[in-house]
């Protein structure tokens, strides 16, 4: 699941429009307090710097996943590998290659043709 990087909001663009107005009016303007043109302007800098470091931890955040998922895929192939040669090497019915993780051939369950025929005919008719 990758996460969409967000851009200009609807809010920081209308602060944007809005100041360019304000200080179309009065550079200076201030009404106390912290209702400043340049409070303002400070507000809107700020979220913008917010939203590029959220961005740039986004993208960092993508490629270690990618990096993760490659690493994933590449143990897994191994990991089978390694069993397979341990069959190789011992066998499938093995005790040694059911110490690396796999099932002996003798344990593995197997359905019998006739359930499997009794299955397969109740999903047909269900169809």
């Amino acid at each position: 699941m990758v996460y969409r990087k967000r851009k200009s909001t609807r809010i920081l663009e209308q602060a944007e429009v809005r100041a360019a107005g304000l200080e179309a009016i009065d550079p200076a303007m201030d009404f106390g307090g912290e209702r400043s043109l340049s409070n303002l302007n400070a507000q809107i800098s700020q979220l913008q710097a917010k939203i590029n470091v959220y961005n740039t931890a986004l993208t960092a955040i993508d490629s270690l996943r990618s990096q993760i998922q490659d690493q994933e895929k590449a143990l897994g192939a191994l990991s089978a590998q390694m069993l397979l040669g341990v069959a190789f090497e011992y066998g499938n019915d093995s005790t040694e290659y059911q110490m690396a993780g796999g099932v002996r051939k003798r344990d593995r369950v197997r359905r019998s043709t006739v359930a499997r025929l009794k299955t397969d005919d109740a999903n047909s008719i269900a169809s």
